[in-house]
Parts: structure tokens; C-alpha cells; sequence
């Protein structure tokens, strides 16, 4: 079995249980954006300029982003300038089909294709992103799935400026049955990022998870500090690491976009994990990050259990955004 094979043999009651769970968790986005919408097409027969202009204002209010919104107004005024859509529920159907669009050109979604046939051991993934956005609690609960599925993880609690943080990750790693690997408060994250792999190596462990310091470094200083780490391990593994995730709450609306700006700035990062999607209403800005810094989503957390971090898929993302239930019916 690949590396994220396991995602593949999913069994379809397991499946059922993650698309509700992803319902639940999009409620209150959900709700803002349909009753938002809703009033704005009272007495509107067809999609006109104001009717744009309301639907501009509201993707903004969902924390879409401004970048991205336009660009989403731009092809649905193509569209009606072609034909003229004359109630709501077609333009909630065209406005589905452009963010579906949008997602899919920045790849998110689109893991089993791309990543099938990546199975270095270990896999590293460096996990980056700023304090109280759930950094800890993602590394924990990727790391479960990976050894639900057979694989054996080693941790690396590279974030060595808070106590806290290496304490937390151990209680993960004994929870979910991973070895963890720390140093003092105060050490160097390359060193722990360094000792992590070799522990990962001479173990023939499959995954190799290191967590990093969650600061909002100026551009500089983040840039130096991950830069040093990623020299470290190639010294081990030349690719390592191959997966650098970003952490970024959606709860935090535009800070999420601003904190995905200074991180992609500071190093190359090739993938997002979306978390706190269950209590808030600012779901839109999966949307948006994805667009703007051309990352693809490939986790989303919709909830507080074990198993509630998902694989990113974007059809069940916007059916569930727009309401629309697992047999292609539209939720009231």
C-alpha cells in the first residue's frame, strides 16, 4: 500500500460518517452565505449588475478574498453575459461550479493523483504555522491516521521556545502510539529536526513528522531559521523534507491570508492544512487561500475528535458549503 493509499480504502460507512461530519462543521458558513444571498435576490428575476455587486460584497464578508472574489465575479459575469439566469437557485449552481473550478486548478483535491506515486522512507513533513491555530493537535492527528493505516510515525518537537509545546506533542506520541524525539527548552529546532529523521532512519520508521516554532517571525528570520533546518536533514535525506504544511486557523479569517502570505514569503510551502472549520463561518477562506498563494488544501479539521482532520476533498467542500447533500439535493 502507497503512502496515502490508505485514504483510497476508506470503507463507505467511513466515508458517510466524514462527508456528515463536514456538513456539520460547514453549518454556520452554510447559513451565512444562503441567508445573505437570499435576501439579496428578493424581487430579482435576473442576474444584473446589482445583484453582482451583492454577491461581491457577500463572498468578501465570507472571507473568500477580495483577489479571489473578483476574479470569481469576473467568470460568472462571462457567463451571464452569454445567457441570463433567471432565479436563484442557478446562480448558486454557476457560483458552485466556479469556486469547484477554482480549487481544482490549484490542485486541491487532487492528492491521490499527484502524490501516488511519492513513497520516499521516511516521508518528512515539516509542519509550520503560529501559535493557537492547532499545529500541535493537526501533527497529532495526521499521525494518527498515518498509523491507523499501518505505517509507523516518528515526532520531532521542534518547537523548542515553549515548553508547552514538546509536553503536548508527548502526550500525542502516547496517545496515538508514536515515538516522540525532543531536546531541552531553548534548543536548536535544527538539531531536534536532525536527531528526528536519524531516530527516523535507524528505526525504518515510514513518517517522519517535525514540528516547528509557532512564531510569526519577520520574513528574515523565519526564512534563516527554516532554511537551517531543511539543510540539516538533507544531509540525511537530500529531499527532505518532501512536504512543508502549513497550519492556519479559519476562524482567524484575513490573519489566515496574511499569516499564509509571510509563510509562503519565508519558505516553499507545497501544502495547507484548514483547521477550526466547525466553529466558524468564515469557511470561505479555503477558498481564497488556496486561489491567492496557488497552495493546494490538502487537510481540513471539522471538528474537536481524533479522527475529525480530513483529506481535502473539494467536491464534498462545496457540496457541503452550498448545502448540497450527498445525493445531490439541495439542504434547506
Amino acid at each position: 500500500m502507497g503512502l496515502f493509499d490508505f485514504f483510497k480504502s476508506i470503507k463507505p460507512v467511513e466515508i458517510i460518517q466524514e462527508r456528515a461530519q463536514l456538513d456539520k462543521s460547514l453549518e454556520k458558513s452554510k447559513s451565512s452565505l444562503f441567508s445573505k444571498l437570499s435576501r439579496s435576490l428578493v424581487g430579482k428575476s435576473t442576474v444584473d449588475e446589482e445583484v453582482l455587486d451583492n454577491l461581491e460584497e457577500i463572498l468578501i464578508g465570507a472571507d473568500v478574498g477580495v483577489q479571489t472574489t473578483i476574479k470569481i465575479i469576473g467568470r460568472i459575469e462571462k457567463r451571464v453575459s452569454q445567457d441570463k439566469y433567471l432565479n436563484a437557485d442557478q446562480l448558486q449552481d454557476i457560483l458552485k461550479e466556479e469556486i469547484a473550478a477554482l480549487l481544482e486548478e490549484n490542485q486541491s483535491g487532487n492528492f491521490q493523483n499527484t502524490l501516488k506515486d511519492i513513497q520516499p522512507v521516511p516521508y518528512v513533513i515539516l509542519v509550520v504555522g503560529v501559535n493557537g491555530v492547532g499545529k500541535t493537535t493537526t501533527i497529532g492527528k495526521l499521525a494518527h491516521k498515518f498509523i491507523q493505516s499501518g505505517k509507523t510515525v516518528v515526532l520531532g518537537a521542534g518547537d523548542t521556545f515553549r515548553a508547552a509545546a514538546a509536553e503536548q506533542l508527548t502526550i500525542w506520541g502516547q496517545r496515538i502510539g508514536a515515538r516522540v524525539v525532543s531536546q531541552q527548552t531553548g534548543s536548536d529546532p535544527a538539531s531536534v529536526a536532525y536527531d528526528t529523521l536519524s531516530s527516523a532512519i535507524a528505526g525504518k520508521e515510514d513518517i517522519c513528522i517535525i514540528d516547528t516554532a509557532g512564531r510569526l517571525h519577520n520574513k528574515i528570520g523565519l526564512m534563516n531559521e527554516l532554511t537551517k533546518i531543511k539543510q540539516v536533514m538533507a544531509k540525511l535525506v537530500p529531499d527532505a523534507p518532501h512536504e512543508i504544511l502549513l497550519v492556519l486557523d479559519a476562524s482567524t479569517g484575513q490573519n489566515a491570508i496574511e499569516q499564509a502570505r509571510q509563510f509562503t514569503a519565508a519558505t516553499n510551502v507545497n501544502a495547507l492544512a484548514v483547521t477550526k472549520l466547525d466553529g466558524t463561518a468564515k469557511g470561505g477562506v479555503v477558498i481564497g487561500i488556496s486561489d491567492e498563494f496557488k497552495v493546494p488544501v490538502k487537510y481540513i479539521g471539522v471538528g474537536e475528535g481524533i479522527n475529525d482532520l480530513q483529506l481535502f476533498d473539494r467536491i464534498s467542500f462545496v457540496n457541503a458549503f452550498f448545502g448540497i447533500g450527498a445525493a445531490g439535493t439541495r439542504q434547506e
